[in-house]
């Protein structure tokens, strides 16, 4: 599912968590993204049709997603967008290497349904949220990622709105 872009600036589409539900809000961000990363907790095979239908796709199994068709899909994926490798779990406590050392320059995730962002030893640590059913109180969310080179700008997008 991984593929390599060498074109200067890249526009992805962060999502995770969708559940089985791709809603139409998120489907409308994504449209012109250069790459898409699903961190997991995907729900139904149409779900990752529809995005790979949209822009390449590089998706990760989640801790729900245990059963049938998605044994194929990976449980951590190695990604190189431009001069950016990022490194793609379901789950941050399951992260079993150190992303500096081994020269990555992000790790997407999910697992939480909370979106957060925080930058260790040069390493963006970003969680887009839940962007399938709401749950409690959490927002319904998602984000993007523009790569410049090396450098990573993020913003989350809220879906309710």
């Amino acid at each position: 599912m991984s593929q390599m872009d060498h074109s200067p600036v890249r526009r992805v589409g962060i999502i995770s968590d969708t559940h089985g539900l791709l809603r139409p809000p998120a489907i409308e961000k994504l449209n012109g993204v250069t790459h898409i990363i699903h961190a997991g907790d995907i729900g139904r095979r149409a779900v990752l049709e529809a995005l790979q239908a949209l822009a390449p796709l590089t998706a990760v199994r989640g801790n729900m997603d245990e059963i049938g068709w998605s044994g194929e899909i990976p449980d951590t994926q190695a990604v190189e967008l431009g001069e950016a490798w990022i490194y793609v779990l379901h789950d941050l406590q399951r992260l079993d290497l150190d992303p500096a050392a081994a020269g990555f320059r992000a790790v997407i995730f999910g697992h939480t349904h909370r979106p957060s962002a925080e930058w260790k030893n040069g390493v963006l640590y970003l969680n887009p949220g839940s962007a399938g059913p709401k749950r409690f109180r959490l927002p319904v969310s998602m984000a993007m990622l523009q790569i410049e080179g090396k450098d990573l700008q993020y913003r989350f997008i809220d879906l309710e709105t």
